[in-house]
C-alpha cells in the first residue's frame, strides 16, 4: 500500500493512454468549463487500508483562539516537495510546497499551517488495483495541518520565509473558522490542472486541489477580512495536462457496478495498473517504458475528480510542470475559486 517516494515522483510525470473507442456511447453534454470542485456535507473516516510512509501532521494542535488586540505576522512560506529526503532537488524542477506561518506579538508563539496529502502525493494521483475489489480504490484525502512553531531553516534554506501582512486576533480567528469549514468540506485532493492548451486564456477543464490552492484561498479570506497584503512576487507550482474537451463516463456505480460499463471498467484498470504501487525494479521499468509508448501512441488519459471517470484526449505538450506567478490580494481583482 505504500509508495516509495523515488518511484512515485517518477510516475507522477509520466501519462498513459487507452484507445478512445472504449469511452462509450453517452453523448457528450453542454458543460460548464472548469467543472466545479465539489465540496461535502462532512470528512469520512479514513479506509484502515489506506496507510501513510509517513505520519499526517503528527505535531498537530488546534488553532488557538487568539485575543483580539493581538498583532499577527503572516508569513509566505515555500520550500521544495520532499526536502527532507532530497534536499534542494525538485527546487531545480520548480516543485514546491506551500504554507503559512503566523506570529503573535503578544505570546511571541509561532506556529505553522499547511495542507496536503493524508497518504502521500502518489495515493492521491493513482489509486491501488485491489483484487477483491472491481473499482480502483482511492486513498485521496487531504486536509489541513495547524501546528505550534516555524521550521525557519526548513522554509528558509532552500527555499521562502517572507512576512506577507499583518493580521488581528480578531481577524485571525475568524479565519480559523473559516479554516475549520474549508478542511470539513473540500476533503479530496486534486493533483492535475486540465487545460486545453498551454496558451495563457486556453480553457481549463478542471483545476487542481492542492498545497498551493489552500494557501490561496487563505490570503483571499484574510483579504476579505481586511488584510492588505505587501507587494511581492508570489509563484506557485502547477502541474498542468493538456487535452481536448474531457468525455464524462460515469461514476463507480454506472462504471462498475453489476450493470456497469465493463469494457471501460476493463480500460480504466488497465490504464492504472503501470501506476501500481510495489513494484520490483524491473517491473518499475516495464511499466515505465509501457506508460511512454502508451503515451506517445494513445494521446489519451483517465481522471478521476469529484468521484466521476473522465476520458481526456491528451494532446501536445502533453504535461508541463510550471512555476507561474499568482498575484497576493490587493495587487489585481483576481479571487481564487474552489
Amino acid at each position: 500500500m505504500r509508495v516509495g517516494c523515488h518511484r512515485e515522483l517518477l510516475l507522477l510525470l509520466l501519462v498513459v493512454g487507452m484507445p478512445a473507442s472504449l469511452a462509450g456511447s453517452q453523448p457528450q453534454q453542454q458543460r460548464k468549463w472548469p467543472v466545479p470542485y465539489r465540496r461535502f456535507d462532512y470528512r469520512p473516516k479514513t479506509d484502515p487500508y489506506c496507510q501513510a510512509r509517513y505520519t499526517f501532521c503528527p505535531t498537530g494542535c488546534p488553532i488557538p483562539a487568539m485575543k483580539d488586540e493581538d498583532v499577527i505576522e503572516v508569513y509566505r512560506l515555500q520550500a521544495p516537495v520532499w526536502e527532507f529526503k532530497y534536499g534542494d532537488l525538485l527546487r531545480h524542477l520548480n516543485i514546491m510546497h506551500d504554507a503559512v506561518g503566523f506570529k503573535s506579538s503578544l505570546t511571541g508563539k509561532n506556529y505553522t499551517m499547511e495542507w496536503y496529502e493524508l497518504f502521500q502525493l502518489g495515493n492521491c494521483t493513482f489509486p491501488h488495483l485491489r483484487p477483491d475489489m472491481d473499482a480502483p480504490f482511492w486513498c485521496n484525502q487531504g486536509a489541513a495541518c495547524f501546528y505550534e512553531g516555524i521550521d525557519d531553516v526548513h522554509w528558509k534554506e532552500n527555499g521562502t520565509l517572507v512576512l506577507v501582512t499583518t493580521i488581528s486576533g480578531t481577524m485571525f480567528n475568524q479565519m480559523a473558522k473559516w479554516v475549520q469549514y474549508d478542511n470539513e468540506t473540500g476533503i479530496y485532493y486534486e493533483t492535475w490542472t486540465v487545460q486545453a492548451s498551454p496558451d495563457k486564456h486556453a480553457v481549463v477543464w478542471f483545476e487542481s486541489y492542492e498545497c498551493s490552492k489552500f494557501i490561496l484561498r487563505t490570503y483571499q479570506k484574510l483579504a476579505d477580512l481586511g488584510a492588505v497584503f505587501n507587494k511581492i512576487q508570489t509563484n506557485y507550482t502547477s502541474i498542468t495536462l493538456f487535452t481536448g474537451e474531457p468525455i464524462y463516463l460515469g461514476n463507480e456505480t454506472s462504471i462498475f457496478g453489476p450493470l456497469g460499463n465493463k469494457t471501460v471498467a476493463a480500460a480504466i484498470r488497465d490504464f492504472y495498473y503501470p501506476f501500481k504501487s510495489h513494484q520490483s525494479i524491473e517491473e518499475f521499468f516495464l511499466n515505465v517504458l509501457k506508460i511512454v509508448d502508451q503515451v506517445v501512441l494513445n494521446h489519451q488519459f483517465y481522471l478521476f475528480y469529484n468521484l466521476d471517470y473522465w476520458l481526456l484526449p491528451i494532446k501536445s505538450p502533453y504535461i508541463k510542470i510550471t512555476y507561474e506567478e499568482i498575484p497576493l490580494p490587493n495587487e489585481d481583482n483576481t479571487r481564487v475559486g474552489l
